[in-house]
């Protein structure tokens, strides 16, 4: 059986702050609850690929987390919606095209899913997370949190 939720981060550990997703996931799967165990799925990955979009099926909610450049610090919140962009011919797929492709391959609306953007600044090969970085990271991960707990 599919779990209900899935939590879904990219990046790369070894470039700086664009491992802001990974960390966030793997914070956040050493929180939750009792409750909600077998009820939440965790993904990680180097970056986003047209292969994601088979991991929305049989999902109520999605949370995708990623390291931006362009957001807002500390985080911003995104509810997505499909949208057709040039990323899907690329090696790095837009969250937006991701849902484009699920509705293409299932003929049907995505489950909701929702972008948290995580601050970052440093993205350097071998880098480690910068410390204002590691201090958006904190408040996402609290945002992250009552997002799982409001999940049910």
């Amino acid at each position: 059986m599919t779990p209900p939720l899935l939590v879904l981060a990219w990046g790369n550990l070894s470039r700086g702050d664009d491992a802001l997703g990974p960390l966030c996931l793997a914070a956040l799967r050493e929180q939750v609850p009792n409750s909600l165990q077998g009820q939440v799925e965790f993904l990680e990955d180097y970056q986003l690929q047209v292969e994601h979009a088979l991991d929305l099926i049989g999902r109520e909610r999605v949370l995708l987390m990623d390291a931006s450049l362009n957001c807002a610090a500390p985080f911003a919140v995104t509810q997505l919606q499909p949208a057709q962009d040039a990323s899907f011919t690329t090696h790095a797929l837009s969250p937006q095209a991701l849902l484009q492709v699920y509705q293409d391959v299932q003929g049907t609306a995505p489950p909701p899913c929702t972008l948290l953007a995580i601050r970052g600044e440093q993205f350097e090969l071998g880098a480690p997370p910068s410390p204002a970085a590691l201090a958006h990271l904190k408040s996402a991960l609290a945002w992250a949190s009552q997002w799982l707990l409001n999940a049910h």
